[in-house]
């Protein structure tokens, strides 16, 4: 990523602020440049950050006294953000910047938030000041805050990243739909009120919206990336919240990236109360929100200064995913018995029967089936055989459950060639060691 361009999108028609946005613009792709030509990288960087910091507030300051001259209606939920930038967002990153000595990993996530900020900005708060205005709902009926929020979204999402947007679902269950990045956003109210905000983009989608407001062709998803989406959620998150003032003052509260798995798992325990998915011609993308616990508690780390450089890396490289292992069971006490002996290792998930389970593979694909080899209606044997016969599924190792341990037995049951078998009778030390060493010698062939 080596330049931001101005373009016409930008501009919202009053001279002086589109003038000093350009200035921001070309202060950002200076400090793009001198980031990666070595011997120049901290001097210049620590100037150039000084420069664009107090561009920046006088940048906010002269927006302000134009805002109060027109008698701006929406001044003070403006200026509420310059603030949360000013003071909150930039010292952050600023002493981020002094602690890694202004490593080429603190300046791209420097450059990264500032990115996705600035342009997002632009495109929404910006452009309301010169009358490009979105429609405010209140007291609206139950039946018809869906409707508001779906045409909210669409004309929001066509504003920003001139897309062309279609409602695919008000019943989103977590549903897979390609590779995805997912970030979850908690905001409180002055009463402690809560509302869980989860977006989650298809990775194609994320590189058309970067690859168009940069003007460049991005091809991989990697930590500036991630940076620029992450802060342009934060403003469609914020420009949503203007139109609903039923929300309130809610203030950003935590932030924490989600894998797949999680975001599956999330909903598993309780579907959210606003769960809508949207097509865009290039790529989909869904908007859920709850306000009760279902997301809540350890299912990603907080995002804060100190780790969010960290636990970005970890996502991309899928470190924070835990492997996931399907036990199929008919008995309750034995799949609780496995959930209770892996649980904390492993995402553990479970189904009573083979049926059930297939049908939940190609969605929910775990990396290790433990399958019950006597079970009523669809035996052990038979899943195999279906699971071998669906190409996309045919690869996931199948250890087998059973409760006998005779030769002829266990002559029977290898006979299929699994990739292993377990004695339901065994110690349970043994089999966690014997489930270990298979998922250690699949990392280590990846």
């Amino acid at each position: 990523m080596n330049t931001i361009v101005w373009n016409k999108r930008y501009e919202i028609g009053v001279d002086f602020i589109d003038k000093e946005h350009k200035q921001l613009f070309s202060t950002i792709n200076k400090l793009l440049a001198l980031s990666q030509e070595e011997g120049k990288g901290e001097w210049a960087c620590r100037e150039g950050v000084k420069y664009l910091k107090n561009h920046t507030r006088e940048h906010f300051q002269h927006e302000e006294a134009y805002m109060r001259s027109i008698d701006y209606s929406e001044f003070e939920i403006h200026k509420h953000l310059h603030d949360d930038f000013q003071l909150k967002t930039l010292p952050s990153l600023e002493e981020e910047l002094e602690e890694m000595e202004y490593s080429e990993e603190s300046i791209r996530h420097f450059l990264g938030v500032s990115i996705g900020w600035l342009i997002a900005h632009t495109q929404t708060e910006d452009l309301a000041i010169a009358g490009k205005k979105m429609s405010k709902w209140t007291n609206l009926p139950k039946a018809e805050e869906m409707d508001a929020l779906e045409q909210t979204i669409v004309q929001l999402t066509t504003d920003m990243f001139q897309l062309k947007v279609k409602p695919i679902s008000r019943q989103y269950g977590g549903e897979e739909f390609g590779k995805v990045f997912c970030c979850r956003f908690v905001y409180r109210g002055e009463k402690k009120e809560k509302w869980e905000i989860l977006l989650s983009f298809e990775e194609r989608l994320i590189l058309k919206i970067v690859s168009d407001l940069m003007n460049t062709q991005y091809l991989k998803v990697d930590d500036m990336v991630i940076n620029i989406i992450r802060y342009i959620s934060r403003q469609f998150i914020e420009k949503i919240k203007e139109c609903f003032p039923d929300m309130g003052r809610f203030e950003l509260d935590g932030e924490s990236l989600l894998t797949q798995e999680q975001v599956v798992n999330a909903f598993e325990r309780e579907h959210p109360s606003c769960s809508l998915l949207f097509d865009t011609g290039s790529g989909y993308f869904a908007f859920c929100v709850t306000t009760s616990d279902s997301l809540q508690g350890k299912i990603a780390t907080p995002l804060n200064p100190s780790n969010v450089m960290s636990q970005i890396k970890s996502y991309l490289s899928g470190e924070n995913r835990k492997r996931k292992i399907l036990v199929v069971d008919d008995s309750d006490f034995m799949r609780q018995n496995i959930i209770n002996l892996l649980g904390n290792d492993y995402e553990v998930t479970e189904s009573n029967s083979s049926i059930s389970a297939i049908k939940s593979l190609t969605k929910n694909r775990p990396d290790l089936i433990l399958l019950d080899y006597e079970m009523p209606v669809c035996d052990g044997r038979q899943a195999l055989e279906m699971i071998r016969s669906d190409e996309e599924i045919a690869d996931i190792p199948v250890v087998f459950l059973t409760g006998r341990g005779d030769a002829e037995s266990v002559k029977k049951v290898m006979a299929l060639k699994p990739k292993g078998y377990l004695l339901k009778s065994m110690p349970e030390e043994d089999i966690k060691k014997y489930i270990d060493g298979i998922l250690a010698k699949k990392d280590a062939v990846k």
